[in-house]
């Protein structure tokens, strides 16, 4: 009888499908469920976290849910039951941000708004991130919050920020560590999973971690002295790679880092949760033990592993979505990417709505959703033009770069057009540099980890090369529009690659279309690059001696004699001075001269860490200005403090500082004015910020003599000694000043003595980057930008 009868899809002729097959399926249709749950989830939590009563929300949501369960034993829809679920997620993520409401009503009692004095006592739950001010800020869970004679006790949420010498106080202390602190509270936001955010001035109490914690910080901190006797950057990154500390990370590298793509490397994420559980469970497979012994095993080791490197949003989502992995294998039931995703991010949702708002949880997601939903047919369909391997190569940072990037341009208007090349360069070395560098971390023994640490420094020095070298790439970065705009638009863009290869069969037109505007795309970066790049400096004649950059409301102005360059100032943001040292093709600074600490004079100082050899600096007034200072010397920078009469030579040129003026006060009045001269070098003073009393307190104390150039004080102000621009008798004077600023710079005053004395006026809100040389028959030459 069964050899007469054959089935449906054999007697039409269709390929068979067993039942294996169409439960496979089933299974996936079923997986792409949760998705709709977690996003249900993420909204609900986004805006139950901004409801002004979240407990009324959430009885809405959970009445939605049981209405939706009763309409679904009426019509028994698979659908419904998703909704259903859905809801009384977003349910309970709203009912997590309920129960922090009487505490919030609590703290609003002691009316800490109004900036009153608080001393609180909280134990630390995470790094201490340091800030731009030299300063830290770290999240705590505080156990009492005292104003005067009241104080809430409770398990409360904080943010609690300290300055550069509290920093230095809570040196010691780490995660689990009960810190006392005073200091004002900066009013918190209603959204923000922080109940009190507490700016501390005052460090009481700062002990070391202890039990368990004291154990594990032993554990990193013996990690990091193993690293100190290795070279740099490799030796900095070790520990950023295998447990996410990056303190002993090199301001420069870490900046190369960020411009490279590369600093999820040093943000422990699902990769280093992966690896780890991987190890656990070869090794204990390898003993034969059983499944169960090896989840268990497995689980354990990465408690372990989240505690050691502190519980950050990315390493909660990984471990949470790891630990789902490993339960969903226990019980011996496929495990779906997408689903498990899913699920690890409904569950932490509801855990911590308020991991709804952290960027980094978000990327850490859309990456991993990328890797699992896009990495596949993106490698099918790069695999029509390069081998199988490579194209799987590519499509896994392809992936990640296409979902990530509309959500960090939200917050970094630029678009890494080698991203996707250095990851592919770097992402072969981070599983070796993890695995020794974890191995090391949890060595018994000195010998054994200063080995496994020896072993790990050889491909993180490689990631770093790559990093350095990545980032030194003058169009790395592309200039893209900020805010939702730019993240909509990108989005687009990267739709557009995706259609353009995968080359879906539906839809022709509009895969052309897409093809068609990723190659006006790619022609349009291609020009934009070959303008920045090679066209820019073609557009600058090379006899340039002196050069005052457009940076704005700011002054950063070079000399060059040969091949050495020195930068005096460096304007008041990175971006413009680090396109003005692009486009003269100036990759190196053999001397900076930081004149005074005015953000107008530093502010773009990070464009050039790491590439300056010797840094003069005028009287250091904040600390802030060591801080600065202090990064400049971790670049590899020379550090020298100016005084008046002190002198060097750059090139055949000769250099002499003509301030400090003893007894001045950091600031403007105490900046370091240049004296520069040289044999085929025309003559040039800059002034700083000097205003008319140290002008003609300069007068009085040195021989002023007559220069071809001035670099005109203050941006042109109205406080200037026309006796000093007298004698000076410069033909030109170069004014750096921002176009429509609102000071009235240049000044009517400081035009009319110019024009006095004789000497022509140029400047860079009118007439962009300034060139100056001598010719070949000594005239002295100007060059515009902009040509008036």
């Amino acid at each position: 009888m069964s050899g007469a009868v054959r089935s449906g899809a054999e007697a039409t002729g269709l390929p068979r499908l067993d039942g294996q097959g169409v439960g496979r399926r089933a299974l996936r249709r079923r997986a792409w469920r949760p998705v709709a749950v977690a996003t249900t989830t993420w909204a609900g939590a986004a805006v139950g976290t901004a409801f002004p009563d979240p407990w009324i929300l959430a009885l809405i949501l959970a009445i939605a849910s049981a209405v939706s369960i009763g309409v679904f034993v009426k019509f028994r829809s698979p659908a419904i039951v998703v909704a259903a679920v859905a809801l009384a997620c977003a349910a309970a993520s709203v009912g997590t941000v309920a129960t922090l409401a009487p505490t919030r009503a609590q703290i609003g009692d002691l009316q800490v708004d109004g900036g009153r004095h608080l001393r609180v006592t909280a134990t630390v739950t995470g790094h201490l991130s340091r800030s731009v001010d030299g300063g830290a800020w770290f999240d705590a869970v505080a156990s009492a919050v005292s104003a005067g004679a009241s104080t809430v006790r409770g398990a409360l949420p904080v943010r609690i920020g300290v300055d550069a010498d509290g920093r230095d106080r809570l040196a010691a202390s780490g995660q689990g560590s009960e810190v006392v602190l005073s200091g004002r509270a900066i009013p918190a936001d209603p959204a923000d999973r922080a109940v009190l955010v507490l700016r501390a001035t005052q460090v009481d109490r700062a002990p070391p971690p202890d039990g368990v914690w004291s154990w594990f910080a032993a554990l990193r901190d013996g990690l990091l002295a193993s690293t100190r006797g290795l070279p740099q950057p490799g030796a900095g990154l070790i520990p950023g790679l295998a447990v996410g500390d990056t303190s002993g990370l090199d301001t420069a590298t870490e900046e190369a880092m960020n411009a490279a793509s590369l600093s999820h490397l040093t943000a422990v994420s699902g990769a280093n949760c992966a690896l780890v559980v991987g190890a656990a469970f070869g090794v204990l497979a390898l003993c034969g033990t059983r499944r169960w012994v090896r989840v268990a095993g497995a689980l354990l080791v990465l408690a372990g592993f989240v505690v050691l490197v502190t519980p950050e949003p990315s390493v909660v989502r990984a471990a949470a979505m790891s630990a789902i992995g490993i339960l969903a294998l226990g019980f011996g039931r496929p495990t779906l990417g997408v689903a498990v995703l899913s699920a690890a991010v409904t569950f932490l949702l509801i855990a911590d709505p308020w991991l709804c708002r952290s960027l980094g949880f978000a990327l850490s997601a859309a990456a991993t959703a990328a890797l699992l939903v896009l990495a596949r047919p993106l490698a099918d369909g790069l695999g029509r033009w390069m081998p199988a391997p490579l194209a799987l190569a590519l499509a896994v940072p392809t992936a990640a770069q296409l979902v990530c990037g509309p959500l960090i341009v939200l917050i970094d208007p630029h678009v890494p057009l080698l991203g996707v090349a250095a990851n592919l360069l770097a992402d072969p070395a981070a599983a070796p540099a993890t695995i020794a560098g974890v191995l090391a971390c949890v060595a018994p023994f000195p010998w054994l980890r200063d080995g496994l640490t020896t072993l790990a420094w050889i491909p993180a020095a490689w990631i770093a090369g790559v990093a350095h070298t990545t980032a030194s790439w003058p169009a790395q970065n592309l200039p893209w529009p900020d805010g939702p705009p730019g993240a909509a638009l990108l989005a687009a863009v990267g739709g557009a690659v995706v259609l353009a290869i995968l080359r879906p069969r539906r839809g022709p037109r509009i895969t052309a279309l897409a093809t068609a505007a990723v190659a006006i795309l790619l022609g349009a970066i291609g020009g934009t690059s070959t303008l920045r790049t090679v066209a820019g400096p073609l557009t600058v004649p090379t006899d340039w001696q002196v050069a005052m950059c457009d940076v704005g409301q700011g002054d950063a102005t070079l000399w060059r004699s040969g091949a050495a360059v020195a930068l005096v100032d460096t304007g008041p943001e990175p971006e413009p001075l680090a396109a003005c040292l692009q486009t003269l093709g100036i990759d190196r600074l053999d001397l900076v001269v930081l004149t005074h600490f005015d953000k107008d004079h530093v502010g773009g100082s990070p464009a050039i860490l790491g590439r300056a050899d010797v840094v003069l600096h005028g009287p250091v007034g904040e600390p802030a200005d060591e801080r600065l200072l202090d990064r400049f010397a971790a670049g590899g920078a020379e550090l020298r403090t100016a005084s008046l009469g002190l002198t060097g030579t750059l090139g055949d040129t000769r250099w002499q500082a003509l301030g400090p003026l003893p007894g001045m006060e950091p600031g403007n009045d105490a900046s370091v004015a240049i004296d520069v001269s040289g044999t085929g070098f025309p003559r040039t003073v800059m002034l700083g910020d000097l205003g008319a009393e140290p002008q003609a307190a300069l007068l009085r104390r040195v021989d002023v003599p007559r220069v071809e150039i001035v670099k005109v004080s203050h941006h042109g102000s109205a406080d200037q000694d026309p006796e000093l621009y007298r004698r000076l008798h410069a033909p030109l004077g170069l004014i750096g000043v921002g176009a429509d600023n609102t000071y009235g710079h240049p000044t009517a005053r400081l035009l009319d003595i110019l024009t006095s004395v004789g000497t022509t006026a140029a400047r860079t809100d009118t007439d962009g980057i300034l060139a100056v040389w001598r010719d070949e028959e000594r005239r002295l030459t100007l060059w515009r930008q902009r040509p008036p």
